[in-house]
């Protein structure tokens, strides 16, 4: 027995290898790849579902109560977007030092194309390049009340829709999986939860929760009426077939399509709900509003893992995480504990294929950020995003990737 219920995790976990987890959660589910991991664990995702829509779990998947990663709410702060490497990566470097990533990118991509270097041929390029196009379109699409031109139902002349809450998750999760998420979960905003909320977007509005009726932004600011307090957090599965090529544009793309994908995934929930005569507040931007990953953690749409972000049973860090704030009340989830963070304990392999060496090779988790860039007030193997960027930006040309990364 991997477990036992009237004892603590950390007594009756078994240390395994490698191989006798693979053993043990079938026939050999996991493969890694150099540069990149591929899914943790294929797991059989036709189950039967629940009166609010969940697939049950793969067996080696319990729900609990309180996620595989320690939170100290006391110590967690609403934390400014424009913090993230992501988006201040001058800020952690200087502008000199970008620019000078940048030209080095441009060259090694040309060189690349005059070479024929496998990853980043002409065909390569071409196919970036039409999901590029299919990424802008996604992003000027984006907004944080949604495209707001489905009918409501005051609009029909009939009252708003209504079901349980377990009804009204099934309802939101079968539509949505619909659109294309290929997960989805629920938890309701509390005191402690909205600390995962962006005090800032990255294009420096200030998200602020107030006493309305509707929420609504402003050109300073977005607010959410403090009645929407139901998370729906989704994934969207990547190609593990891609991501193996990385860091080539092969990869890239990869990348750009599943964001390209969350993105209308949200402008289609936000009318849907829009329809049901509620409504739905989403990210104005790629990775705006607040922290996906924690919040899919808290959902139990997976684990936190040493690469400091989320991996799923089924999936495993194959998908992009999203998500959007509604007042329409729905039945929340619980997070899991798949094994995957004691996983990570001891697996390290991921911190070993890292280009860069940005992903930790601590034994433990710890609370000890490595910068400014992290969120304090969670236990976890923190990366240095520093090392990850300069390592993107002087690999791919920043001009079709900057708003990915």
């Amino acid at each position: 027995m991997l477990f036992n219920e009237n004892r603590p995790m950390s007594e009756t976990r078994k240390r395994i290898s490698r191989r006798e987890f693979l053993q043990l959660a079938g026939v050999g589910g996991v493969t890694m790849a150099t540069g990149a991991a591929q899914p943790a664990l294929q797991a059989n995702t036709r189950h039967a579902l629940d009166a609010a829509g969940r697939a049950s779990h793969p067996w080696w998947v319990r729900t609990v109560d309180k996620p595989t990663v320690e939170f100290n709410w006391e110590q967690i702060k609403r934390f400014d977007s424009r913090s993230t490497v992501r988006s201040g990566f001058a800020k952690y470097v200087g502008e000199e030092r970008v620019e000078y990533l940048s030209k080095v990118a441009a060259e090694n991509e040309k060189r690349r194309l005059r070479e024929n270097v496998s990853g980043y041929t002409l065909k390569d390029l071409a196919l970036r390049g039409a999901v590029q196009i299919q990424l802008e379109e996604a992003r000027v699409s984006l907004s944080f009340l949604g495209p707001q031109r489905a009918l409501t139902p005051e609009e029909r002349g009939v009252s708003k829709w209504s079901g349980s809450l377990e009804e009204s998750a099934r309802v939101v999760r079968a539509a949505m999986r619909h659109f294309g998420a290929a997960k989805v979960g629920f938890i309701e905003l509390n005191d402690n939860t909205r600390k995962l909320i962006y005090s800032h977007d990255p294009d420096g509005k200030q998200i602020i929760f107030e006493e309305v009726n509707d929420s609504y932004e402003s050109e300073t600011k977005r607010i959410i009426a403090n009645k929407a307090k139901w998370v729906i957090v989704y994934a969207v599965q990547m190609s593990g077939e891609t991501l193996r090529r990385a860091p080539t544009v092969i990869a890239e793309q990869s990348t750009a399509l599943s964001y390209a994908r969350g993105a209308f995934i949200q402008n289609q929930t936000q009318e849907f709900i829009r329809g049901l005569g509620y409504q739905c507040v989403g990210g104005a931007s790629v990775n705006a509003l607040g922290i996906a990953p924690a919040f899919g953690v808290l959902a139990g749409l997976g684990e936190l893992s040493r690469l400091n972000r989320l991996i799923t049973p089924e999936y495993g860090p194959m998908v992009r995480l999203f998500f959007m704030i509604t007042d329409l009340p729905v039945a929340v989830d619980k997070p899991i504990d798949a094994g995957i963070m004691e996983f990570c304990r001891h697996c390290k392999k991921c911190a070993e294929a890292c280009p860069p060496a940005a992903l930790s090779f601590d034994d433990e988790p710890t609370w000890n950020t490595r910068g400014q860039w992290n969120n304090a007030g969670h236990k976890a193997y923190f990366e240095d995003s520093v090392k990850c960027m300069t390592y993107w930006r002087e690999t791919m040309e920043q001009r079709r990737t900057q708003s990915v990364f």
